[in-house]
């Protein structure tokens, strides 16, 4: 006997649990609330793929300035101090267009300082540069501005039903307004898990943009210094690790 019992209250909290779930929830704000809803399915799925698209890019372009670091000054011009870099590399885009600005200078008729000529074509690729790692950003920041107030709307809606149910029925019966306002809580909880992830990843990608953009400044200045100076002003580079002698052979040993 009591095993039927149990059975049965199991079933009917089975059931209970199906009642209220997150489609019957959904199902109870009718197509608005079906449509808050994938828009921040929507709004969540890109804003995971510019998080970890731009991730990997950033982390190319910080592994190409340890590349940098590692061997391009220990070359003897620009032209083979590229040759060492990567042909998408950022750093070289900059040495390129500091190698071209110098040769179009030349063509000039108009008199023009090398200097701000130069100065000026590096500034554009640099521009060019931190633009492309920024480019997806502004929607991070819309959907941490936009998606509590898109949940909150899908909250109101569900009230407002649970409202109307309340009306009609004459008596606030909790079976009556339970789908509704749990669809609205549903609502709210939601339009946080979209905002949260998208201002934390927006925040710690611009914190890393800059680390990266102040890195392609100091190298351009660098290849800046350098073409002006005919190839006498260079960063210092360290020296190179010297190779560990090889181990004296061991005695003979004496018979």
């Amino acid at each position: 006997m009591s095993i039927a019992i149990l059975t049965a209250a199991a079933a009917n909290e089975a059931a209970a649990a199906q009642k209220f779930g997150l489609i019957p929830a959904l199902n109870e704000g009718g197509p608005i609330s079906w449509a808050i809803f994938s828009v921040m399915v929507i709004m969540s799925v890109f804003s995971f793929y510019i998080m970890f698209t731009k991730l990997i890019e950033q982390q190319k372009v910080l592994n190409q300035a340890k590349q940098v670091k590692a061997g391009f000054w220990r070359a003897n011009s620009l032209e083979e101090g590229a040759a060492k870099l990567d042909k998408n590399s950022a750093f070289r885009q900059l040495v390129d267009d500091g190698i071209s600005a110098q040769k179009q200078h030349g063509l000039l008729t108009d008199p023009v300082e090398a200097h701000d000529w130069l100065h000026g074509a590096m500034s554009r690729s640099e521009e060019s540069i931190n633009n492309k790692l920024s480019g997806g950003l502004a929607f991070l920041a819309t959907v941490g501005a936009t998606a509590p107030f898109v949940g909150l709307l899908g909250t109101v809606i569900g009230i407002y039903s649970a409202l109307i149910k309340i009306g009609i029925a004459g008596q606030a019966d909790i079976g009556k307004i339970a789908g509704p306002v749990g669809e609205a809580l549903i609502m709210t909880a939601i339009g946080l898990f979209v905002a949260v992830p998208a201002v934390l990843a927006y925040n710690w990608l611009q914190a890393r943009n800059k680390t990266i953009a102040r890195s392609l400044a100091s190298f351009s200045n660098d290849v800046l210094g350098y073409i002006t100076s005919g190839g006498k002003v260079k960063p210092a580079v360290s020296a190179a690790p010297a190779a560990k002698p090889a181990a004296a052979p061991a005695a003979a040993v004496k018979k």
